[in-house]
């Protein structure tokens, strides 16, 4: 291409503005947010415009129906799971979203309000998410057909999928794209939580594949690692899990525990653990933890020296230091389901699932510096790029 031609195609490209999305899962909303500063709200995006036509095709599908009523039981509590995760497209123009309840993940475009396209997942029910480093390449988990896919972000085309184990949850891109990781979580919506029926939650490893070719390079199943390390009592559950910058280390929440692991990827084991404090108003009654998940969501600042844990059913969230892993402040919020990382990566970012809101949490000191009201059950929340004039959807 002449470097004329390649001037003006930079010059026509759309201006962007940083933002962050809020996935209101019991609403089927996207929240956009500021991504620093006050946090506050500029607009909402409806994530299921097709609902009448999925809930129809849902009622006549008599598994898919039986899945879905499952889903509104057991994993949502009551209600639907309409936006898990979610992420924009490189030019800013679509939200792509990954629906559980419809078994689906879709492209809305910001504008229009309408759907681009739509990924229908094996097995009905679609949960987190993972974009490529360059942005062009979204993994899905299919929790119930055991599986992972990697979509291209702008068309929705399968460039390929993945065996896992069961349940698989988390997705992490590694090494600038080099490898996915998955983490299989088992059979969380069941009441056998007791430790002697452990057996009854199923196949739960790690999964890391080439993002390329996606053959499986390596299985890591915690269960061994754990017992090296003389904590048989801790479940080999892998739930939400970061990197060091440099990806030599590993940290992840686990199952029932309030507190969380670093595992050395090089050596392959467990080195540490950091042990967080508990809610006295919190029930040790494992069948009360949603979905098994007493702390769930972690993030690390930009510079790794700061880990950022929601303590979920303790109702707080607080930065941990990586070097010592003395935590800080205990930071109240309610529910807290996700954790990560402001646009300008000063601040931590948790959803307060029960409180319907979204709060910062300064990396430096620890403590709160912002809350903003969102949608019902804010869970998945995500940096992104919207046109810099959006005012929200004219649909």
């Amino acid at each position: 291409m002449p470097a004329s031609a390649g001037t003006a195609a930079a010059d026509t490209a759309p201006a962007l503005r940083d933002v962050m999305f809020v996935g209101n899962n019991w609403d089927g909303t996207a929240d956009v947010i500021e991504p620093g500063g006050d946090y506050s709200r500029i607009g909402r995006i409806n994530v299921v415009p097709d609902k009448s036509k999925r809930l129809a095709a849902i009622y006549l599908n008599p598994v898919n129906l039986a899945v879905y009523l499952g889903i509104r039981a057991t994993a949502g509590e009551g209600h639907d799971q309409l936006v898990d995760d979610l992420y924009s497209t490189p030019d800013g123009r679509s939200l792509v979203a990954s629906r559980p309840s419809f078994g689906d993940v879709v492209s809305i475009d910001v504008t229009t309000g309408k759907v681009n396209w739509r990924f229908a997942v094996a097995g009905y029910r679609s949960d987190h998410m993972a974009v490529s480093p360059d942005g062009t390449k979204v993994a899905v988990s299919a929790s119930l057909g055991k599986v992972v896919y990697v979509l291209d972000i702008e068309t929705g085309r399968q460039l390929g999928k993945f065996a896992a184990g069961d349940k698989p949850h988390e997705n992490v891109w590694t090494e600038g794209g080099k490898y996915i990781w998955n983490m299989s979580i088992g059979n969380v919506e069941t009441a056998l939580d007791d430790p002697l029926m452990d057996w009854t939650k199923g196949d739960r490893h790690i999964t890391v594949v080439d993002a390329n070719t996606f053959e499986v390079v390596r299985t890591i199943d915690m269960r061994a690692r754990l017992d090296a390390f003389g904590r048989k009592d801790l479940s080999d559950a892998v739930r939400p899990a970061v990197f060091s910058p440099d990806f030599s280390k590993l940290y992840f929440q686990v199952s029932y525990f309030n507190g969380f692991l670093e595992y050395d990827v090089a050596t392959d084991r467990i080195t540490r653990v950091k042990t967080l404090p508990k809610n006295p108003a919190t029930s040790d009654d494992r069948t009360t933890f949603v979905n098994d998940s007493r702390h769930h969501g972690m993030s690390m600042s930009p510079d790794g020296s700061k880990l950022c844990v929601a303590g979920t059913m303790d109702d707080y969230a607080t930065v941990v230091d990586r070097d010592s892993l003395s935590e800080g402040p205990l930071v109240p919020v309610s529910k807290p389901y996700w954790a990560t990382v402001s646009g300008d990566g000063r601040d931590c970012v948790v959803s307060e699932s029960g409180a319907d809101q979204v709060t910062a949490i300064d990396f430096a000191t620890g403590r709160k510096v912002a809350s903003v009201t969102v949608g019902d059950h804010p869970q998945r929340v995500r940096a992104a790029r919207i046109p810099a004039d959006w005012n929200g959807p004219t649909g």
